[in-house]
């Protein structure tokens, strides 16, 4: 199965990249954007903008705020994860919570999550 670009999603992706999340900020700017694997911000793969994707370890990072917690966007996001897990893809979530209680421990999980994908 390869992974279909939505050129329609291209100008949101570039928008959400320039607006991230204070989450994703800090994630981004403290740990994945010097991580010596490569990850990209807001990358279209079918029909969605992940948050963080490693291609060499097929791998998804979502970070998720407290929208995602009502019964819909809970079904929705599953719905997703089985997406993206038929191109080979593992999707690891993290609240905005774990990011600004447990920094460290997320990014331990991210790597640990990466070494295995290698």
């Amino acid at each position: 199965m390869n992974k279909k670009h939505n050129p329609e999603l291209t100008p949101r992706a570039k928008e959400l990249r320039k607006s991230m999340t204070i989450h994703e900020h800090k994630l981004w700017h403290f740990f994945l954007k010097y991580y010596p694997i490569r990850f990209l911000r807001q990358k279209v793969i079918d029909q969605f903008i992940a948050d963080f994707y490693c291609a060499s370890a097929k791998l998804i990072i979502e970070l998720d705020g407290g929208q995602h917690l009502d019964e819909k966007a809970i079904t929705h996001d599953k719905m997703r994860t089985e997406v993206l897990e038929k191109y080979g893809l593992s999707v690891l979530r993290f609240s905005n919570d774990e990011i600004e209680s447990n920094f460290k421990l997320v990014c331990n999980k991210i790597s640990e999550e990466v070494s295995n994908r290698l």
